[in-house]
């Protein structure tokens, strides 16, 4: 009774982990019931007979999760039994031509040329990674026909139906797959990188008060959650087979979405083999955290606290943009900023240990400082390349630039501030124009100051048109020409 209970347990946890497996499961169960049909109703058994298993086989090892890996799987399936059908019948025709003495001997000869020749080419990197599968099915087609086909007068028939079986067997979890709650590896692919880059980012995001001891004593459940997500890039260490894995699949699928048929997903593998780089630069920092041994004095990580802070905030914070940019499939904007404010403290901090603020510091304390200092600038490299990597994708696919939010002229309770610019009006009236700051400090609005510029003023060289409500007249008018405000 209790392993019963620990399956279902399991079986519950591993639906939770993913809904989509148990929609997967009643998918293949559909597949095999339709097919199956072949041996169900007299009429279809009269015409394949015992054939009809070919079916069910072919349904058994093509259907898989997403339907890039069921399409490659099916479309090899079917080409290498094609092709593999019309050499097995050359093939016996030609040994049939030697006499019944010549025909094994033939026969046993082109089984032994193929085999070795499909087995051979297997072993070739890029075949292997996409036909591996098609050149297993050639060997088992080939082998089959030729060698049934000696003791088989029809072999031509045996073969047509064969044939006949597979392609129904393929095109109906082809069919199922796309058209039945699809799962595309592409989709899968697009999500696994970016989130990847927000695991990166949640460990830059603490690393700073976590190393400069500056977190303070949060709740249980709080710090708990922290450390769960301070972990989590861990993840990406392994997870170079299951993107290639993806890639692969994603190739053979049809556009989709967001997704064109020709994705660029190769620049996907690149972006992730960046994004590995600096997971695995994380995980040798994260090492410093709790090395005793070699502990940095509290006093001199307070001096460094607020350049190494802000180094490691603004890389997560880059990284936190990419991920969102890359989820949302926009062009990424403010991360270049980011990048800039991470290398500007990373000056601020070789200024201060040019400084000589290190004299005092023990020598294995000092190689410890270094070391993470030094990791810490390697991942704000790695950031750097993985923006232009994240540039290049979204060049490629044809991202759609951010959409930045309007300009509002709506009073609200923040802090307002009053900018001068000079308009045209009806008549000659006076202007005010509040715009807000985003403070929201009620303490402030007494210091706000309201300036009159006369509408015959003319400011040149910008061509900026915003539509505002005249105080004086009450009527609309155009605000052009506008200045810098002064603050």
């Amino acid at each position: 009774m209790e392993k019963v209970r620990e399956i279902v347990r399991e079986g519950r946890r591993v639906a939770k982990e993913d809904p989509r497996r148990v929609v997967h499961s009643f998918k293949v169960g559909l597949v095999l019931a339709l097919v199956s049909s072949f041996y169900y109703y007299q009429p279809l058994y009269d015409s394949f007979g015992v054939n009809a298993m070919w079916a069910v086989m072919t349904v058994v090892v093509v259907f898989e999760f997403s339907v890039g890996a069921t399409l490659g799987k099916g479309l090899n399936r079917v080409a290498a039994t094609l092709f593999a059908g019309a050499l097995g019948i050359g093939a016996h025709h030609l040994a049939s031509m030697s006499g019944a003495t010549g025909e094994p001997i033939l026969l046993a000869i082109f089984v032994f040329i193929q085999a070795a020749l499909s087995t051979f080419v297997r072993f070739f990197p890029r075949v292997k990674a996409r036909y591996d599968y098609s050149l297993l099915i050639f060997i088992l087609t080939f082998a089959l026909i030729s060698v049934s086909g000696f003791r088989e007068e029809q072999v031509l028939m045996l073969t047509h139906k064969r044939i006949s079986t597979v392609i129904i067997g393929g095109l109906s979890c082809v069919l199922i797959s796309i058209f039945v709650c699809p799962v595309w590896a592409g989709q899968d692919l697009h999500s696994l990188l970016a989130s990847n880059l927000e695991k990166l980012s949640l460990f830059l995001l603490d690393f700073g008060d976590k190393y400069c001891e500056a977190v303070g004593n949060d709740d249980t459940k709080e710090v708990d959650k922290r450390k769960k997500d301070f972990d989590n890039y861990k993840s990406v260490l392994n997870s170079k087979s299951n993107e290639e894995s993806l890639a692969n699949f994603a190739k053979w699928e049809p556009g989709h979405g967001q997704f064109r048929f020709r994705h660029p997903w190769k620049q996907y593998l690149a972006l992730g083999e960046l994004i590995r780089q600096c997971a695995y630069r994380i995980h040798a920092l994260n090492s410093y955290l709790n090395a005793d041994d070699t502990k940095v004095p509290v006093d001199i990580k307070h001096k460094l606290r607020e350049p190494l802070k802000t180094m490691s905030l603004e890389s997560g914070k880059a990284m936190k943009e990419m991920s969102m940019s890359l989820k949302k499939m926009t062009k990424p904007s403010s991360c270049d900023l980011h990048v800039q404010n991470a290398r500007s403290a990373c000056k601020s901090l070789t200024n201060l240990l040019n400084s000589g603020i290190l004299k005092e510091v023990e020598p294995l304390e000092l190689i410890s400082l270094l070391t993470a200092i030094s990791l810490l600038i390697d991942i704000i490299n790695l950031t750097e390349k993985i923006l232009e990597s994240l540039h290049e994708l979204a060049s490629a696919a044809k991202f759609k630039d951010k959409i930045e939010r309007p300009l509002s002229f709506e009073k609200t309770n923040a802090k307002s501030i009053v900018c001068v610019r000079p308009i045209k009006c009806h008549d000659d009236h006076v202007v005010t124009i509040i715009e807000d700051d985003g403070n929201n400090d009620d303490t402030s609005k007494n210091d706000n100051r309201s300036k009159e510029v006369s509408n015959h003023e003319k400011y040149e060289g910008s061509d900026t048109h915003v539509h505002i409500k005249c105080v004086s007249c009450g009527g609309h008018t155009c605000l052009c020409d506008v200045v810098e405000c002064s603050r």
